[in-house]
């Protein structure tokens, strides 16, 4: 079983998130673990020490779980309109 669990993960990440931010599925908290595992594979230097382990993904998910890492979410509604408005000018 892989530690820390999706339930401690969703606590820890959604403890100090706005309304807009807030994770509720696996899907976002796996794509999120998976984009910065790819920055760690890619020589990013990892935010915790406490893993014992040296794999991306492990370092990852204890990133996430320790809180320093944040999830932010984007809305595609509102990227459109950004977009809009940058090409009316």
């Amino acid at each position: 079983m892989l530690r820390p669990s999706y339930t401690d993960l969703l606590e820890v990440l959604n403890k100090d998130a706005d309304s807009e931010n807030v994770v509720g599925s696996r899907y976002t908290i796996v794509i999120a673990a998976a984009k910065r595992a790819r920055q760690l594979v890619d020589h990013a230097k990892p935010v915790t020490d406490k893993t014992k382990v040296d794999r991306s993904v492990s370092i990852a998910v204890h990133e996430l779980a320790e809180g320093k890492i944040k999830i932010i979410q984007n809305d595609p509604s509102k990227k459109e309109v950004e977009d809009w408005e940058s090409m009316e000018e």
